[in-house]
Protein backbone atom coordinates (compact mmCIF):
# COMPACT_ATOMS: atom_id res chain seq x y z
CA UNK A 1 0.00 0.00 0.00
CA UNK A 2 1.77 3.09 -0.75
CA UNK A 3 1.82 5.71 1.44
CA UNK A 4 -0.81 8.60 0.02
CA UNK A 5 -3.34 5.67 -0.04
CA UNK A 6 -2.35 5.11 3.59
CA UNK A 7 -2.69 8.41 4.68
CA UNK A 8 -6.40 8.94 2.93
CA UNK A 9 -7.43 5.80 5.04
CA UNK A 10 -5.96 6.90 7.58
CA UNK A 11 -8.58 10.22 7.84
CA UNK A 12 -11.36 8.33 6.77
CA UNK A 13 -10.88 5.86 9.77
CA UNK A 14 -10.67 9.36 11.85
CA UNK A 15 -13.69 10.43 10.32
CA UNK A 16 -15.85 7.98 10.55
CA UNK A 17 -15.10 5.53 13.65
CA UNK A 18 -16.07 6.77 16.82
CA UNK A 19 -13.94 9.35 19.10
CA UNK A 20 -11.34 9.03 20.41
CA UNK A 21 -9.83 6.34 18.28
CA UNK A 22 -7.42 4.02 19.83
CA UNK A 23 -4.21 4.03 18.36
CA UNK A 24 -4.73 0.27 17.92
CA UNK A 25 -7.83 0.37 16.61
CA UNK A 26 -6.53 2.87 13.70
CA UNK A 27 -3.44 0.58 13.32
CA UNK A 28 -5.63 -2.42 12.52
CA UNK A 29 -7.83 -0.38 10.07
CA UNK A 30 -5.11 0.90 8.18
CA UNK A 31 -2.97 -2.12 8.12
CA UNK A 32 0.43 -0.92 9.61
CA UNK A 33 2.25 -1.11 12.71
CA UNK A 34 1.94 0.96 15.97
CA UNK A 35 4.87 3.04 15.22
CA UNK A 36 4.13 3.58 11.70
CA UNK A 37 0.91 4.80 12.59
CA UNK A 38 2.26 7.26 14.91
CA UNK A 39 4.45 8.79 12.43
CA UNK A 40 1.25 8.78 9.53
CA UNK A 41 -0.49 10.93 12.81
CA UNK A 42 2.35 13.70 13.03
CA UNK A 43 2.69 13.63 8.99
CA UNK A 44 -1.49 14.35 9.01
CA UNK A 45 -0.58 17.14 11.60
CA UNK A 46 2.35 19.09 9.77
CA UNK A 47 -0.09 19.05 6.50
CA UNK A 48 -2.38 21.06 8.74
CA UNK A 49 -5.05 18.31 10.37
CA UNK A 50 -6.25 19.12 13.63
CA UNK A 51 -5.94 15.53 15.79
CA UNK A 52 -6.07 15.97 19.48
CA UNK A 53 -5.24 12.65 21.56
CA UNK A 54 -1.46 10.91 22.58
CA UNK A 55 -0.73 7.17 22.83
CA UNK A 56 -3.13 6.21 25.17
CA UNK A 57 -5.97 8.24 24.77
CA UNK A 58 -7.09 7.76 21.76
CA UNK A 59 -6.87 10.51 18.59
CA UNK A 60 -10.07 12.73 17.74
CA UNK A 61 -10.30 14.90 14.29
CA UNK A 62 -11.21 18.26 14.88
CA UNK A 63 -10.80 20.22 11.69
CA UNK A 64 -10.11 18.34 8.38
CA UNK A 65 -8.07 20.47 5.75
CA UNK A 66 -9.33 17.97 3.40
CA UNK A 67 -13.10 19.19 3.17
CA UNK A 68 -14.49 22.26 2.58
CA UNK A 69 -15.91 24.59 5.48
CA UNK A 70 -19.69 24.02 5.09
CA UNK A 71 -22.49 26.26 6.81
CA UNK A 72 -25.68 25.02 8.10
CA UNK A 73 -28.74 25.97 10.57
CA UNK A 74 -29.49 24.07 13.59
CA UNK A 75 -32.80 22.63 11.40
CA UNK A 76 -30.69 21.93 7.82
CA UNK A 77 -28.58 19.69 10.28
CA UNK A 78 -30.96 18.02 11.89
CA UNK A 79 -32.22 17.38 8.41
CA UNK A 80 -28.89 16.05 7.17
CA UNK A 81 -29.29 13.29 10.19
CA UNK A 82 -32.21 12.18 9.64
CA UNK A 83 -31.93 11.48 5.76
CA UNK A 84 -28.79 10.37 6.38
CA UNK A 85 -30.11 7.97 9.16
CA UNK A 86 -32.94 6.81 7.14
CA UNK A 87 -30.85 5.76 4.19
CA UNK A 88 -28.59 3.41 6.76
CA UNK A 89 -31.39 2.00 8.08
CA UNK A 90 -33.93 1.54 4.28
CA UNK A 91 -30.51 1.11 2.14
CA UNK A 92 -28.34 -2.21 0.88
CA UNK A 93 -25.60 -2.46 2.90
CA UNK A 94 -22.76 -0.67 0.52
CA UNK A 95 -25.54 2.34 0.45
CA UNK A 96 -26.13 2.24 4.35
CA UNK A 97 -22.01 2.43 4.87
CA UNK A 98 -21.70 5.20 2.37
CA UNK A 99 -24.61 7.19 4.10
CA UNK A 100 -22.50 7.12 7.51
CA UNK A 101 -19.50 7.83 5.36
CA UNK A 102 -21.09 10.82 3.73
CA UNK A 103 -22.31 12.36 7.35
CA UNK A 104 -19.27 11.94 8.84
CA UNK A 105 -17.37 13.99 6.37
CA UNK A 106 -19.54 16.56 6.68
CA UNK A 107 -19.51 16.36 10.38
CA UNK A 108 -15.87 17.02 9.96
CA UNK A 109 -15.88 20.10 7.87
CA UNK A 110 -18.44 21.84 10.96
CA UNK A 111 -17.12 23.96 13.45
CA UNK A 112 -16.69 22.00 16.83
CA UNK A 113 -19.82 23.15 18.30
CA UNK A 114 -22.18 22.41 15.44
CA UNK A 115 -20.15 19.04 15.33
CA UNK A 116 -22.02 18.45 18.93
CA UNK A 117 -25.15 19.11 17.86
CA UNK A 118 -24.67 16.65 14.89
CA UNK A 119 -23.66 14.36 17.58
CA UNK A 120 -26.67 15.17 19.96
CA UNK A 121 -29.37 15.64 17.28
CA UNK A 122 -33.22 15.27 18.42
CA UNK A 123 -34.03 13.69 15.75
CA UNK A 124 -33.45 9.79 15.32
CA UNK A 125 -34.88 6.84 13.14
CA UNK A 126 -35.96 3.55 13.95
CA UNK A 127 -37.66 1.45 11.91
CA UNK A 128 -38.24 -2.02 13.52
CA UNK A 129 -39.02 -3.96 10.45
CA UNK A 130 -35.71 -4.99 8.92
CA UNK A 131 -35.90 -4.36 5.16
CA UNK A 132 -36.94 -6.57 2.74
CA UNK A 133 -33.60 -8.95 1.34
CA UNK A 134 -32.55 -7.52 -2.25
CA UNK A 135 -31.71 -10.44 -4.17
CA UNK A 136 -29.63 -8.93 -7.19
CA UNK A 137 -26.31 -7.42 -6.55
CA UNK A 138 -27.03 -3.70 -6.03
CA UNK A 139 -23.51 -2.63 -7.30
CA UNK A 140 -24.39 -4.12 -10.87
CA UNK A 141 -27.66 -2.84 -11.52
CA UNK A 142 -26.24 1.33 -9.74
CA UNK A 143 -23.77 0.68 -12.35
CA UNK A 144 -25.89 0.08 -14.71
CA UNK A 145 -27.90 2.72 -14.02
CA UNK A 146 -24.92 5.29 -13.91
CA UNK A 147 -23.39 3.76 -17.12
CA UNK A 148 -26.88 3.86 -19.00
CA UNK A 149 -26.39 0.12 -20.22
CA UNK A 150 -29.40 -2.01 -20.70
CA UNK A 151 -29.86 -5.47 -18.49
CA UNK A 152 -31.74 -8.44 -18.69
CA UNK A 153 -33.70 -9.54 -15.72
CA UNK A 154 -35.44 -12.79 -14.38
CA UNK A 155 -37.87 -11.42 -12.75
CA UNK A 156 -40.90 -13.40 -10.77
CA UNK A 157 -44.46 -11.73 -11.12
CA UNK A 158 -47.30 -12.16 -8.22
CA UNK A 159 -48.07 -15.24 -9.47
CA UNK A 160 -44.63 -16.78 -9.10
CA UNK A 161 -43.62 -17.23 -13.14
CA UNK A 162 -41.02 -16.15 -13.72
CA UNK A 163 -39.76 -14.38 -17.07
CA UNK A 164 -36.63 -12.71 -18.58
CA UNK A 165 -36.89 -9.08 -19.97
CA UNK A 166 -34.49 -6.69 -21.38
CA UNK A 167 -35.34 -3.19 -19.45
CA UNK A 168 -33.68 0.21 -19.45
CA UNK A 169 -32.56 1.39 -15.83
CA UNK A 170 -33.20 4.92 -14.87
CA UNK A 171 -33.45 5.04 -11.24
CA UNK A 172 -33.54 3.20 -7.67
CA UNK A 173 -36.96 3.43 -6.11
CA UNK A 174 -37.64 2.93 -2.91
CA UNK A 175 -41.46 2.29 -2.09
CA UNK A 176 -43.07 1.02 0.92
CA UNK A 177 -43.24 -2.25 -0.51
CA UNK A 178 -39.40 -2.07 -0.69
CA UNK A 179 -36.54 -1.13 -3.02
CA UNK A 180 -37.27 -1.18 -6.76
CA UNK A 181 -35.95 -0.44 -10.23
CA UNK A 182 -37.74 2.21 -12.41
CA UNK A 183 -37.36 1.19 -16.06
CA UNK A 184 -38.55 0.95 -19.30
CA UNK A 185 -39.47 -2.52 -20.17
CA UNK A 186 -38.46 -3.59 -24.09
CA UNK A 187 -41.04 -6.22 -23.78
CA UNK A 188 -44.22 -4.57 -22.49
CA UNK A 189 -42.68 -0.99 -24.53
CA UNK A 190 -43.81 0.95 -21.01
CA UNK A 191 -42.54 2.03 -17.54
CA UNK A 192 -42.21 -0.59 -14.72
CA UNK A 193 -41.61 -0.70 -11.14
CA UNK A 194 -39.27 -4.24 -10.42
CA UNK A 195 -39.30 -4.87 -7.13
CA UNK A 196 -35.90 -6.17 -6.42
CA UNK A 197 -37.22 -8.79 -3.85
CA UNK A 198 -38.51 -10.99 -7.10
CA UNK A 199 -35.43 -10.46 -9.09
CA UNK A 200 -33.60 -13.66 -9.47
CA UNK A 201 -30.60 -12.68 -11.54
CA UNK A 202 -29.72 -9.39 -13.22
CA UNK A 203 -27.35 -9.87 -16.27
CA UNK A 204 -25.51 -6.76 -17.72
CA UNK A 205 -25.52 -5.80 -21.07
CA UNK A 206 -23.49 -3.85 -24.07
CA UNK A 207 -26.41 -2.22 -25.09
CA UNK A 208 -26.53 1.06 -24.30
CA UNK A 209 -29.30 3.31 -24.35
CA UNK A 210 -27.69 6.88 -23.68
CA UNK A 211 -29.45 8.99 -25.99
CA UNK A 212 -32.85 7.79 -24.98
CA UNK A 213 -32.31 7.75 -21.20
CA UNK A 214 -33.79 11.73 -20.86
CA UNK A 215 -36.31 11.46 -23.24
CA UNK A 216 -37.25 8.23 -21.56
CA UNK A 217 -37.37 10.52 -18.22
CA UNK A 218 -39.25 13.55 -19.32
CA UNK A 219 -42.22 10.90 -20.96
CA UNK A 220 -42.48 9.53 -17.37
CA UNK A 221 -42.60 12.48 -15.50
CA UNK A 222 -45.58 13.68 -17.85
CA UNK A 223 -47.13 10.47 -17.37
CA UNK A 224 -46.88 10.71 -13.63
CA UNK A 225 -48.43 14.16 -13.64
CA UNK A 226 -51.51 13.52 -15.92
CA UNK A 227 -52.14 10.74 -13.74
CA UNK A 228 -51.73 13.04 -10.74
CA UNK A 229 -54.27 14.96 -12.40
CA UNK A 230 -56.95 12.51 -12.86
CA UNK A 231 -57.20 11.76 -8.91
CA UNK A 232 -57.45 15.87 -8.08
CA UNK A 233 -60.92 16.47 -6.33
CA UNK A 234 -62.15 19.01 -8.51
CA UNK A 235 -61.98 22.68 -7.37
CA UNK A 236 -65.27 24.02 -5.06
CA UNK A 237 -67.25 26.23 -5.66
CA UNK A 238 -66.94 30.12 -4.05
Amino acid sequence: MSRSVRLFRLMQALRVLPKPVTAARLAQETEVSLRTLYRDIESLRASGALIDGAPGLGYTLTEDPALPPQTFDRLEMEALVVGLSDVSQRGDPQLAQAAASALAKIAATLPERQQRQILHATHMVYRYQSPPQVAPDMTLIRAACWQERALDLDYRDAEGRITTRRVFPLAIVYLDRGPGLLAWCCLRQDFRKFLMARMVQASPTEESFHPDRVKLLRRFVAQLTREQARFQPPPQEA
